[in-house]
């Protein structure tokens, strides 16, 4: 099958397009043909080695996690799928014409493959975050990155849960984050004044996507380091804030990523769309940040 490998770490340009045996899947696990893989950004982290001491990979390797596509092989121990059946999830090297998934929810029928494989990540993210700062109805959460994959699906599981958002977005972004229901402002200087004018009576919880330095302004507009949480700054805890980087209940997430959906709450836009063979270029867009949505490789 064709698939998109690496055989050092570098920049885009390090990513092939290759001929390699189909994987198949083991136990608990599920196969699918791929018609889309989501691009996050670990995938483009651990294809230039800055990973590579948390995440050592055998080079060659594949690259990517989110697909979606049509269950073709199931593995021992599962039950309620079939094959045949739509699917998202998350597993390994899913840049690829066939990919195992280890985690998944069946895709709703109104949800186009290419917008199902940006799901995954981005929503066991935003529920994982979250619940480490004990996010629920009537607070406010202002979330610090709220454009791209896991700002979108944080924004609109919160607001799910019956909080209010504040949202930070560049310039471009801001109508986007409006539209998913926060009020948006700029991270740019002033920004504890702006925050502060929006929510006079207070940031209940603050989460850091984007990683752009931030993490003492939202301690000081929480007032709690604990109720402050990065995915992006791993320097976070110094501060005494808190740093997540997995866990969670991933196949919850994408359960409730399809119910939301199908009752019109979460929408997360693709934004960018390669073939196997522009893996680089894809990599590069989600790399150079500031998109609104999701960058997505589909397989033809």
């Amino acid at each position: 099958m064709k698939a998109t490998q690496f055989k050092e770490y570098g920049e885009p340009n390090v990513l092939e397009l290759v001929e390699i045996d189909e994987p198949h899947a083991g136990p608990g696990e599920i196969r699918i043909a791929v018609r889309a893989a989501g691009v996050n950004g670990i995938d483009w982290k651990v294809r230039s080695g800055h990973m590579r001491e948390m995440m050592p990979l055998s080079l060659p390797a594949g690259s990517g996690l989110d697909a979606a596509g049509i269950v073709d092989e199931i593995g021992d121990g599962v039950d309620g799928i079939a094959l045949g059946d739509a699917v998202f999830g998350t597993g390994t090297n899913t840049y690829a014409e066939h990919a195992v998934l280890g985690d998944w929810a069946r895709k709703p029928d109104g949800l186009s493959f290419a917008e199902a494989a940006g799901f995954p990540v981005p929503v066991a993210t935003a529920q994982r975050i979250l619940d480490l700062v004990g996010v629920k109805a009537g607070q406010t959460v202002l979330i610090s990155g709220a454009a791209g994959g896991v700002g979108s699906a944080a924004v609109q599981f919160a607001r799910a849960r019956g909080a209010n958002v504040i949202g930070t977005a560049s310039k471009a972004n801001q109508r986007y984050v409006e539209e998913l229901g926060a009020i948006p402002t700029t991270y740019d200087e002033g920004m504890v004044e702006r925050v502060r004018a929006l929510a006079p009576d207070g940031i209940d919880a603050a989460l850091d996507i984007a990683g752009s330095g931030v993490i003492p302004e939202l301690i000081e507009l929480t007032g709690n380091a604990s109720k402050v949480v990065s995915i992006a700054d791993f320097t976070a805890g110094d501060h005494g804030a808190q740093v997540s980087s997995g866990g969670g209940d991933r196949r919850a997430a994408l359960a409730e990523a399809a119910r939301l959906f199908e009752a019109g709450q979460l929408r997360i836009p693709v934004a960018n769309t390669f073939t196997l063979k522009d893996a680089p270029a894809a990599h590069a867009a989600s790399q150079a940040g500031h998109i609104a949505g999701r960058t997505v490789i589909v397989i033809d």
